[in-house]
């Protein structure tokens, strides 16, 4: 079966079904390795900043290593189980799905006659900020920036790897297929190591630099491919694509991240709203420049519409990049 069909068939299984909640997700497994490979360096050397890079490149290379060599195993003894499991670890590593699935729950809770208790609970499983006294358009503000930017490594920077390294040769040790898996795995190790590592706290300042700055690497196209597909999107869905663009263009550097800022503007100017401004961290109120132009208040359903450009613009970025990589390397 040609590459084109059987990745195209693993992101269909994530956005249709997501993540099955009966099997434990390998994003586990790297959080495990960052964890003892953390015990192992940590205090080991005095220099933060060197146990934090040996940190990440075991991680790395324990990651791909690993992978790579349960793939070639099983591409030589039962290549269809090798076939099954790449496409299983392609679909496990794109998050559309259950990003939708929190999104959707922030909403429902705040329609619902709990409100806002039961939807700062809910958003709460998705951004790391305080939410305990969030209102209604904090949390709704909140829902929009956490689905705008994880736009990026939940799909797009996922896609962009795992089609990336499927152009690799490497038959008949590894079939784009598996190569495609282990791309994926690849970035999400490194976004993992980011989540586990990347804290800007006393603990974790210097130790996390490496993991923060290549995430911020490795990100960089994604991100701002981010801006063009979603005023695309915003096109399709006839909502405000011109606003969109010109938001994306004017705003996208606002943001202590320099690649969040990129599908927060975007996502912005579409809507007609703004987002970023004070946020409480760690019982710290961080001060960040604002997003977008303030043509109207945020509302609940900007929710479901940023849910609708997540969709319209991972649609148009796989098309474009697979479209590309059929003219390049053929099915």
């Amino acid at each position: 079966m040609s590459f084109i069909l059987l990745f195209t068939l693993s992101l269909l299984l994530d956005f249709i079904f997501g993540d099955p909640r009966s099997l434990p997700h390998p994003v586990r497994g790297i959080g495990v390795l960052c964890e003892i490979y953390e015990k192992l360096f940590r205090n080991s050397m005095q220099r933060p900043f060197i146990e934090g890079l040996f940190s990440f490149v075991s991680v790395l290379g324990s990651t791909v290593l690993l992978i790579a060599g349960l793939l070639a195993l099983l591409q030589q003894t039962v290549p269809l189980l090798g076939t099954l499991f790449s496409v299983y670890l392609v679909y496990s590593g794109i998050a559309y799905r259950d990003l939708k699935k929190h999104s959707v729950e922030v909403y429902q809770a705040l329609k619902s006659q709990t409100g806002l208790t039961s939807a700062r609970i809910a958003i709460q499983q998705i951004v790391g900020r305080d939410t305990s006294q969030l209102d209604e358009k904090g949390i709704c503000r909140a829902c929009v920036e956490t689905v705008a930017e994880n736009l990026v490594d939940g799909v797009l920077s996922p896609v962009f790897y795992g089609v990336l390294f499927s152009l690799i040769p490497a038959d008949p040790i590894l079939s784009p297929i598996s190569m495609a898996a282990l791309g994926i795995y690849f970035y999400k190790a490194i976004n993992t190591m980011d989540s586990m590592y990347g804290y800007k706290n006393d603990a974790y300042r210097r130790f996390g630099t490496a993991a923060a700055i290549i995430d911020d690497v490795v990100n960089f196209l994604p991100a701002r491919l981010s801006g063009i597909v979603l005023t695309g999107a915003a096109f399709f869905l006839q909502l405000d694509y011109r606003r969109g663009w010109r938001v994306f263009i004017s705003d996208r550097l606002s943001h202590a991240s320099p690649n969040g800022g990129h599908p927060e503007a975007a996502v912005a100017g579409i809507l007609g709203v703004q987002l970023g401004g004070d946020s409480v961290y760690f019982g710290k109120v961080v001060h960040k420049p604002t997003i977008g132009l303030p043509v109207r208040d945020i509302t609940l359903e900007d929710i479901l519409s940023t849910n609708r450009l997540m969709l319209g613009s991972s649609v148009l970025f796989c098309i474009g990049i697979l479209t590309i990589r059929l003219l390049v390397a053929g099915g």
